[in-house]
């Protein structure tokens, strides 16, 4: 008889074996209709599971997250029975569920077309209205193999081939159509209703250039329609705000086939490039960083020691010169031990904050590349901070408020915090990952932040700290992180004095706050759709005369500010000044000036935002002051409490 344990503590008790359905039906009707699967003691299991014994269960439903990648994980089978149905010559592979949605890859003899897609989404409909109950059964893997070759499906009889002969398979139809899985899945199609299929795309068997190509369909699945038209409308914004169109729009920067994931920057481009490591530098240096420049190229000895070399080699560009192999540096970091090795260190020297903005390079797959968010070249705000086991506390303390602080100065005030801890795989002794887990939650509970585990998601070298921002559509950013790392100093020979005259292997903090330059200003461009907070901006303000009678005038305001340390340029087109107004507010310069006769005869300007508020007939030292304040006020100016 077992007794069933509900997340509040109540319990049930039944005089037999029980479904998760009928324990759901038992507390009430409403629940049995909502349930999705079942939690039992922490296994994710079907509503048909049938409970022998006493155990803890949560019921699942579209209210979670575990629901939610049920949904999902059923719809990319909808999609495959969807495509059997209409295309029985295509041959099933593999439909997992990723970020917003689901895939899955089929080998068919001819592309897919939008409107074979639209065909698909139609069946999918079709098939979900039909309600068809979803059944689970086990199956040997040879039975298992025999089944799916004989249906013709080789690619799904080439994966169960791959298991071990013992294993035994579950297997989910849903009418027509049955599919390997471990499942969970929905009780029943009619669950599945809030699905759109997005895209088409190649994608190699098993991930292998040298095997055949497949065809990837995408789709997205959620639990209700107005969530399923949110996600929809953020794509449709996120396509409108995407940062290579509007590079294009700005003129501030492009890729060229000839350096494929290398970036030109335009002069706007490269003006808030600048200004962002500009802005970088001097936080840097007020923080107790010290700058540093190491070179591109070094050795392949040293990746060798650091452990790049066996872990990173097919991402590095290298280079053979007087019979010896170099490597481009892909991270900064053996470089900067080097630095340190420089003189003997003393425990009064540490900690030790080594910043650089460190040029790298790896070799990504052509086919990840997208535009600044995946290149090949890019610069990092890299800084390493070389303490003892028992500063790592306070280090993290002081680079997260830093973190947070720049973070609000660029526009940004929603962050998630994700602690990764000891992997299976690691070095050092579990005494001093205790240390080093125990000092990064320390740091974090001790300023009062919320954060995430990821357990086991740390590097092998040691945990780590990921900051995530939210950008103005919901996107989620990994950019910042700080990691403790045991390993690499002692590899690469790195010592300090201990007080009492003893030699001893420091502690090495990688940290970074923006994470690579490019990636960053990718995010911003399309944050901001463009309009940059004035510190940014490329062109702060425009000067812009009515007839040709104000050109020295305003040639002079622009030198004045330019003095100031101001962008402005003028506009002495012959044109007029609505159509000067209106292109200059299109590419979202802050302020727009505006000279006319009695401008000159005034020595003043008149302003406009490029919201178009009339700010107003200011002297040229008033606006400057408003300009300062502007600049001043950095992106914190856009964050809403």
């Amino acid at each position: 008889m077992p007794v069933i344990t509900l997340p509040d503590g109540s319990q049930r008790s039944f005089d037999n074996a029980v479904s998760i359905h009928d324990v759901a039906a038992d507390i009430g009707p409403g629940l049995a209709k909502a349930a999705l699967a079942g939690k039992i003691d922490g296994e994710v299991l079907d509503t048909s599971h049938v409970i022998e014994a006493d155990v803890e269960l949560a019921i699942i439903t579209d209210r979670s997250e575990e629901g939610l990648e049920i949904i999902r994980h059923s719809s990319a089978h909808l999609l495959a029975q969807a495509v059997k149905q209409l295309f029985p010559e295509a041959q099933v592979t593999i439909g997992p569920v990723i970020e917003n949605g689901f895939y899955y890859d089929f080998a068919f003899e001819r592309p897919f077309t939008p409107e074979d897609l639209e065909a698909i989404e139609k069946k999918m409909a079709e098939l979900s209205s039909a309600d068809a109950s979803i059944e689970r059964r086990v199956l040997s893997r040879d039975e298992a193999v025999a089944y799916f070759r004989g249906l013709g499906e080789e690619y799904k009889a080439e994966i169960i081939e791959d298991i071990p002969a013992d294993q035994d398979l579950s297997l989910y139809r849903q009418g027509d159509f049955e599919d390997l899985c471990r499942g969970p899945h929905v009780p029943s199609t009619g669950k599945l209703k809030f699905f759109k299929l997005m895209k088409v795309a190649g994608a190699y068997w098993r991930g292998d250039s040298n095997n055949q190509m497949l065809q990837r369909i995408y789709g997205t699945a959620w639990t209700s329609k107005k969530e399923l038209k949110a996600y929809l409308h953020q794509l449709e914004e996120a396509e409108r705000r995407d940062h290579r169109k509007l590079a294009k729009k700005f003129n501030l920067f492009h890729l060229q086939e000839e350096a494929p994931g290398m970036v030109f920057w335009h002069p706007k481009g490269w003006s808030i490039y600048s200004e962002v490591e500009r802005y970088m530098r001097e936080v840097q240096r007020r923080n107790g960083y010290s700058e540093i420049k190491t070179p591109l190229v070094v050795d392949r000895t040293l990746w060798e020691r650091s452990g790049h070399w066996d872990k990173f080699r097919e991402n590095m560009f290298t280079v053979e010169s007087e019979s010896r192999d170099y490597a481009v540096k892909p991270m900064n970091c053996p470089c900067h031990v080097q630095v340190f090795n420089q003189g003997l260190k003393s425990y009064r020297d540490l900690p030790l904050r080594l910043a650089e903005f460190g040029s790298c390079h790896r070799n990504e797959a052509s086919g990840t590349l997208q535009g600044l968010m995946r290149v090949r070249g890019f610069v990092q705000d890299d800084a390493h901070i070389f303490c003892t086991e028992e500063q790592i506390q306070d280090e993290v303390s002081i680079f997260s408020d830093l973190l947070f602080d720049v973070y609000k100065d660029f526009g940004f005030k929603d962050v998630i915090i994700r602690l990764s801890t000891r992997p299976e795989e690691r070095v050092g002794s579990d005494e001093v990952w205790d240390k080093a887990e125990e000092a990064l939650a320390d740091a974090l509970v001790a300023k009062g932040l919320e954060y995430e585990m990821l357990p086991g998601e740390g590097a092998f070298y040691g945990p780590k700290i990921e900051f995530s921002l939210k950008d103005c559509l919901g996107r989620v950013w990994q950019c910042g992180t700080i990691q403790v790392d045991f390993s690499m100093p002692g590899r690469l020979d790195a010592q300090y004095v201990a007080e009492d005259g003893s030699r001893h292997v420091p502690v090495m903090l990688h940290r970074a706050i923006l994470g690579s330059f490019e990636r960053f200003i990718g995010i911003l461009i399309e944050h901001y759709e463009g309009a940059f907070p004035t510190w940014l901006a490329p062109q702060q303000a425009v000067v812009m005369n009515i007839t040709d009678t104000q050109a020295e005038y305003v040639e002079n305001v622009v030198d004045s500010l330019k003095n100031k340390g101001f962008r402005v340029e003028n506009d002495l087109r012959n044109e007029k000044i609505g159509f000067k107004i209106r292109e200059h507010t299109i590419q979202k310069v802050p302020y727009l000036l505006v000279i006319g006769d009695r401008e000159v005869e005034t020595q003043t300007v008149a302003v406009r935002s490029r919201g178009g508020e009339d700010l107003g007939i200011m002297r040229v030292a008033e606006f400057a002051e408003l300009l300062t304040q502007d600049v001043n006020r950095r992106g914190r100016v856009h964050l809403k409490d």
